[in-house]
């Protein structure tokens, strides 16, 4: 890479894709299924063990310097969820090197001669120093490339202690073998990154291989994924407790909402029943009003009545007391007339006598 590339590429890094306002750069966001999720949160097995003899080739998906800052842009303001993909990724990737490891440890127990259990256990002893060695060893030289020499002098110190107890651990197992099967490479399958360890390897090799690329890579990774799970494990409980929190809350307003429909509703039942009280009571007021107004008019007619029924009464009398004096006037000028007529007649007779006596 030329120095110009290794410019934007670290201008990239650093400003994201948005830095000299490229447009064709921009149609692709870090959200896009198309772009590794392990690539933006560095982890990305096909960039960690890139020049060694586990190298991956070029990742399928999207690798970008400038996608990576702005996710880490976009990281600080929300929580994007992308720890899971990436946890995801790692696992797959390890557990198909932990099949590894148990097939070549199946071929080397298949291809290496049976020992006993004990000589297996010293043997197993010889390969643990081995590896603590070339650890110490490893971190010994990456110390001392810091500049920190005192650390990386300590730690030389107990590699020769460690070197004491592999010497002592090589001869019980050199005892506890015959010395044609001694002669022979035992192999050993290493834990992290599935190579081959001979137990006869010496100080060199071990740190070599310890110190390796892809050692060291390997150790990245599971550190990683170890980081990415415990990183998914809180968030996970965070956003558990969330929306606990939020069911709660919501329990919480619809229990209040309930209450303060309840007494919504009491409210409006006392209003209405206020209301019908109000009425009730207003036309209770009117009936009153209207009965007392019956009862007034009522008296007003009985008073005109009985006014009328003595007015009436009094002027039946009076025309009673006429017709009395009329009928006495009557009779009396009957009785006048039939003595007048009866003294008529009285003095018809005598007249008619006297000419009945004056004929005669």
């Amino acid at each position: 890479m030329s120095a110009q590339a290794q410019m934007r590429a670290l201008l990239d890094q650093l400003m994201g894709t948005a830095r000299d306002g490229d447009e064709t750069r921009q149609r692709v966001k870090f959200t896009d299924d198309r772009v590794c999720k392990s690539h933006l949160l560095d982890c990305c097995p096909h960039d960690i063990l890139a020049g060694t003899r586990m190298d991956l080739g070029e990742c399928t998906k999207i690798h970008d310097l400038a996608l990576r800052a702005d996710y880490e842009i976009a990281s600080k303001e929300r929580d994007l969820f992308f720890e899971l993909d990436a946890m995801d990724h790692l696992e797959s990737f390890i557990a198909e090197c932990d099949r590894r490891t148990e097939l070549a440890k199946k071929r080397l127990a298949e291809t290496q001669e049976e020992i006993s259990a004990e000589v297996s256990a010293k043997a197993e002893k010889v390969h643990e120093l081995n590896e603590d060695i070339g650890k110490l060893l490893a971190k010994a030289e990456q110390l001392g490339a810091e500049g920190n020499v005192d650390e990386s002098q300590k730690i030389l110190m107990e590699v020769e202690k460690v070197r004491a107890k592999k010497k002592e651990a090589e001869e019980e197992y050199r005892n506890s073998m015959p010395a044609s099967s001694f002669q022979q490479q035992k192999l050993r399958v290493c834990e992290v990154c599935s190579a081959y360890l001979g137990l006869h390897d010496n100080d060199r090799r071990l740190a070599d291989h310890f110190g390796g690329k892809l050692h060291l890579g390997f150790i990245q990774i599971r550190e990683k994924l170890d980081q990415l799970r415990k990183t998914v494990a809180e968030k996970q409980e965070k956003r558990n407790q969330d929306r606990l929190r939020r069911r709660e809350e919501r329990e919480r307003e619809e229990r209040m909402g309930r209450r303060s429909g309840s007494r919504n509703r009491d409210r409006r039942r006392s209003r209405s029943r206020e209301r019908r009280r109000r009425r009730s009571r207003s036309a209770s007021r009117d009936r009153h009003r209207r009965h007392r107004s019956r009862s007034r008019s009522h008296s007003r007619g009985h008073r005109r009545g009985s006014r009328d029924r003595s007015s009436k009464h009094k002027s039946s009398r009076d025309r009673s007391s006429r017709e009395k004096s009329r009928d006495r006037e009557r009779k009396e000028k009957s009785s006048s007339e039939r003595r007048h007529e009866s003294t008529n007649g009285k003095s018809r007779s005598k007249r008619s006598e006297e000419r009945e006596a004056g004929e005669i």
